[in-house]
Order: structure tokens, then C-alpha cells, then sequence
């Protein structure tokens, strides 16, 4: 069984939730939160905030015991890119591309 949180449209390129993402995968959902309470990056508070779903998710509605949940997938991928347009030189225009991610994950209990 499995408990599992997801956040859509968040104003941070994946690429740079992925990072953060890899640090927390497998391990335990304290020590994921430790990890992500003391990284200095965007994408660590965005995870927290997912992560403290999840387990909230993994507790009240499957009734699985804390001490043992892990975090068994933690991802970003990629959402809608806004597109926007910067102003050139000679009536010219170059595209800004922000990007958004979908930000997961999902929790299992250790045997």
C-alpha cells in the first residue's frame, strides 16, 4: 500500500526540484525532512510542503504507522511553460520560457 501527495503547477523549473528530489528518495520521512528543513535551495521548501501531505495522507487515511513509512519516489516533472516575450533590438523579440513542475511523492511502509 502506498500514500502519495502531488502539487501541480509550481513556478519552479524541474530540473531544479529533481535535484532535491534525489537526496530524499529511500530514505526514512524524518530523515527526509530533516534534510529538506536545512537545504538552502527553492525546491526543498516546495518538497517539504509535499512531503508533510503525503505523510499526513499515509496516516489518516490508510493508518499507516509513521516510524515506518519511507519515501519510495519523490519526482518533479515537468508541467506548463509559460511563454513570454523579451523585447529586442530592431523590432525583434526573443521568447523567456518559465517553466512549472508537478511535484510528487509517494510513501511505502518498510517491512
Amino acid at each position: 500500500m502506498e500514500a502519495r501527495a502531488i502539487a501541480k503547477h509550481i513556478r519552479i523549473a524541474p530540473r531544479k526540484v529533481n535535484l532535491v528530489a534525489a537526496e530524499i528518495r529511500g530514505k526514512n520521512v524524518d530523515e527526509a525532512l530533516a534534510i529538506l528543513k536545512f537545504t538552502p535551495k527553492r525546491g526543498a521548501k516546495e518538497l517539504e510542503k509535499v512531503l508533510s501531505s503525503a505523510i499526513a495522507n499515509a496516516e489518516n487515511n490508510f493508518d499507516m504507522d509513521r516510524e515506518r513509512l519511507y519515501v519510495y519516489e519523490a519526482y518533479g516533472n515537468q508541467g506548463k511553460t509559460l511563454k513570454r516575450w523579451r523585447p529586442r533590438s530592431q523590432g525583434r523579440a526573443y521568447p523567456i520560457l518559465k517553466r512549472t513542475s508537478h511535484v510528487g511523492i509517494v510513501l511505502r511502509e518498510r517491512e
